[in-house]
């Protein structure tokens, strides 16, 4: 078995249980408000803002015989640049200032998975960052652009404030593909099994984020 189709077998069951939080369900049957998309967004963008960081980190850290993959964390970090913009531009978009965003704190669910991920680099393998990798553009080509569309027709928000999600659905799609090449060629099964172990973490740790908004609404109309 190629390890990508390894890796997929080994968290299809974390995979399923992130897609089955009932913030993701009621989202995707179109039962959405501004707020919770607005706290999605924000969330997003204390992550994503990290990406490229993550990417320097794990490029710096992986071995000499790792060239070919150093060099594909380079192309990454090109097409990763900047993307925490466009989220602040699709939050600016549906009413909110982007500077309270840009100057705010995440939530302790999107703190937790960013800190796992440095220390992914730093403690345990570099290479298993490509778990996290695997799980946001897995999961990016599968709800983005339907999410998008559901979001906008039930908010009736302006095309300007979904060019995060749309544009990641089109384009993780692209790096999905890319991504299997790559895992595909790796051969030390120690990285293999820190890449799976990773996504089965990022899976639950991702997950969180989308329970914890649910869990701040609740609260908020309980008050």
């Amino acid at each position: 078995m190629k390890f990508y189709d390894e890796l997929k077998q080994q968290t299809e069951q974390d995979r399923l249980s992130l897609l089955s939080i009932p913030l993701i369900e009621r989202t995707m049957a179109g039962d959405v408000s501004r707020e919770t998309y607005l706290a999605f967004l924000t969330e997003a963008y204390h992550h994503v803002k990290h990406t490229v960081p993550l990417l320097m980190a794990c490029g710096s850290l992986l071995p000499e015989h790792y060239e070919w993959l150093r060099t594909a964390v380079g192309e990454y970090i090109r097409e990763e640049t900047g993307h925490q913009e466009w989220i602040l531009d699709d939050i600016a978009a549906c009413g909110m200032d982007r500077e309270s965003i840009r100057n705010g704190r995440p939530g302790l669910a999107t703190e937790l998975m960013v800190a796992y991920a440095y220390d992914t680099i730093h403690r345990i393998n570099p290479a298993g960052f490509f778990g996290m990798v695997y799980v946001l553009e897995g999961t990016s080509i599968q709800l983005a652009t339907r999410a998008a569309d559901i979001i906008q027709q039930q908010l009736g928000l302006p095309d300007a404030a979904f060019t995060y999600l749309r544009s990641h659905g089109a384009l993780d799609l692209q790096h999905i593909e890319f991504f299997e090449s790559l895992m595909n060629r790796l051969d030390d099964t120690h990285d293999k099994h820190c890449i799976i172990h990773c996504a089965q973490v990022m899976f639950r740790l991702y997950g969180d984020i989308f329970r914890s908004i649910d869990e701040t609404s609740a609260s908020e109309e309980a008050a």
